[in-house]
């Protein structure tokens, strides 16, 4: 009896042993936990404003899983804007983010409700002059506000971008709140017109790019834009030069037109320019997934620029399918 009993009592403490190494390895090998990254970020300064300091806010709010947006905002009420910068930057892991500008790496780095800009190499960081005046830089910390940020200070451009090519030049921005934004589209360099584009448009501006989709040897600019509400769906304003001389509105096609492109399709679109050809992708949701769970496969869409009877516009060159990964 007193042999059995002690070798069910080293049993147990094996077994036990062997749970507790278990719960172990699966703690160290389990993803970190998400934590929340959206929300407004400020300089130091910010605590001083009421005495005339200048500061700098970061807007850090969620486009998807793997991508969050970067708006760069200082104050505005007494002076022209410090510090200006608008991108979309990839997910390294869940606590840091990076992006791209002129083939530096910007990193957003996220710990304790403070927020880190530094580049990837040490020898970048001058890159980062670029998006201020007077000698600022967007290098440094921010820490994370827990009331509203202070609106009546702060520079109300929502989206800004200067692309240029081929010796023409746009200045991108848009203004407003709630779903309601104000678009404005400056050029440079054009022969005879140079006059502001102004509209109005329902959402918010995602990016903006510029290419020679026709090869013609003048560019084009395409503003990407997604709807208010859980649906997200996206839309193209399009700009083609003609001839160096003037501006004229490219026609985007809407999807719900399309019934091979539009099937199981419920907003949240990518666009992208490859090339000469511009690219829409997304999700597909099949019957019964939820807005926030589609389980379909990749859509991509590729258009290519054509003349039209009255205008230049997008038609369907293509329609891909691959797996979601």
């Amino acid at each position: 009896m007193k042999i059995y009993k002690k070798s069910v009592l080293v049993v147990m403490i094996t077994l036990t042993l062997i749970g507790c190494n278990n719960r172990n390895k699966q703690t160290n090998n389990s993803p970190e936990p998400a934590i929340e990254l959206a929300g407004d970020y400020v300089s130091s300064e910010y605590n001083k404003r009421n005495e005339g300091y200048d500061w700098v806010a970061v807007l850090v709010t969620k486009t998807n899983d793997s991508i969050v947006h970067i708006s760069v905002r200082s104050r505005a009420d007494k002076k022209k804007p410090t510090c200006t910068y608008d991108t979309d930057a990839t997910k390294i892991n869940n606590t840091t983010f990076k992006a791209e500008t002129d083939g530096k790496n910007i990193v957003f780095s996220f710990k304790d409700n403070v927020l880190n800009i530094t580049t990837e190499k040490e020898d970048d960081k001058d890159i980062l002059n670029y998006f201020c005046s007077g000698g600022g830089s967007l290098l440094g910390d921010y820490t994370k506000l827990k009331e509203a940020l202070d609106k009546v200070q702060i520079d109300p451009t929502i989206f800004q971008k200067t692309l240029s090519l081929q010796g023409i030049l746009f200045f991108i921005s848009s203004t407003g709140e709630g779903s309601i934004q104000q678009l404005s589209i400056k050029p440079n360099g054009l022969k005879i017109d140079n006059s502001k584009i102004s509209m109005e448009i329902d959402g918010y501006i995602t990016n903006a790019e510029i290419e020679d989709l026709n090869s013609d040897g003048y560019p084009e600019i395409l503003i990407y834009t997604v709807s208010a509400g859980s649906g997200s769906y996206g839309n193209v304003i399009g700009y083609s030069v003609n001839n160096g001389k003037s501006l004229s509105q490219i026609y985007f096609p809407n999807i719900a037109d399309n019934p091979k492109a539009n099937k199981g399709y419920m907003g949240h679109d990518e666009f992208a320019v490859v090339e000469t050809t511009l690219i829409q992708r997304f999700q597909i949701y099949n019957e019964g997934d939820t807005n926030a769970n589609p389980t379909g496969n990749i859509r991509q869409i590729q258009y290519k620029l054509k003349e039209g009877e009255a205008s230049r516009q997008f038609v369907i060159d293509k329609i891909l399918e691959y797996p979601a990964k």
